[in-house]
């Protein structure tokens, strides 16, 4: 199997036996086409996972079913949408569960981005779309699958918030929005765990993706990457969205039946979000 987007991970094949508690789950990852969201839909495909994911594009999701083996694209339910167009991504979970059997044993909360600037720079309307983008999407995601888990039995849901939720810097509408969505995972744990739903939020710090941000930085920029680096990130690089999709997948597993409301950063112990301060 090749990566749509290359990285250290290429090559990766599916079909081996996949860790324990991972196998034959049913999971459903928003934005499965790009970054952390296709790593995370490559590695638990790779371990024997069914799943459901969606993108705004067509071509990403045709790119994606083409570069898995047979077995693995008979695993993979897809569908194009955009998670903030009304009923669309609820209608989508809806149809996922009914094609796994009625039940999702997990969903993971993939999408996210900002809209405008500084604050000065930004508009009202620029929060809304962020807030709406991040949190929001989460809140309905889980919303929207709370029958086909319950019907499962339970499951674990995984939010991806960021580095940016719980550090601040620039912009301000983003990390808000992460804020909040690092709040909803610890609420949520609580008010859904009766029903054996599990709630967790992962926090990646800045991520090394071929031809995205910090890629891009290293090559353009070399000396502006490593002052970055070396001030900002004791390890030296950023973390790789493989690492992440580790952590992920482990939530996700029944190895971490015991952790719920858990804020997990994976950031290699990063400290401000980016060079631009504060």
């Amino acid at each position: 199997m090749v990566y749509v987007n290359e990285g250290r991970a290429a090559g990766l094949r599916c079909g081996f036996a996949g860790r324990a508690g991972v196998r034959g789950k049913r999971v459903l990852v928003t934005g499965g086409t790009r970054g952390l969201g296709e790593r995370i839909v490559r590695l638990l495909l790779a371990e024997g996972a069914r799943v459901a994911t969606c993108a705004r594009t067509e071509a990403g999701l045709t790119a994606l079913a083409a570069s898995l083996d047979e077995e693995a694209r008979g695993r993979l339910f897809t569908e194009v949408l955009d998670v903030v167009e009304p009923d669309r991504l609820e209608d989508f979970v809806t149809a996922a569960g009914k094609r796994f059997g009625g039940g999702l044993d997990g969903v993971a909360a993939c999408v996210g981005g900002s809209r405008g600037g500084r604050l000065e720079g930004s508009r009202a309307q620029d929060w809304t779309d962020t807030w709406e983008l991040n949190a929001g999407h989460t809140a309905r995601l889980v919303r929207a699958a709370l029958p086909a888990l319950r019907a499962a039995g339970g499951g674990s849901v995984v939010v991806i918030a960021s580095i940016s939720g719980w550090k601040p810097g620039p912009y301000a509408q983003y990390g808000a929005a992460k804020s909040a969505q690092i709040h909803l995972a610890a609420s949520l744990a609580r008010e859904l765990g009766p029903d054996r739903i599990r709630v967790n939020a992962v926090s990646p710090g800045s991520m090394l993706i071929p031809g995205r941000r910090w890629d891009r930085m290293r090559t353009e920029e070399p000396e502006a990457y490593a002052a970055f680096t070396a001030a900002e990130l004791p390890g030296g690089e950023p973390v790789t969205p493989e690492e992440v999709a580790d952590v992920v997948a482990f939530l996700l597993s029944d190895a971490s039946s015991g952790v719920s409301g858990a804020h997990l950063p994976v950031d290699r112990a990063q400290n401000a979000p980016t060079p631009d301060g504060y």
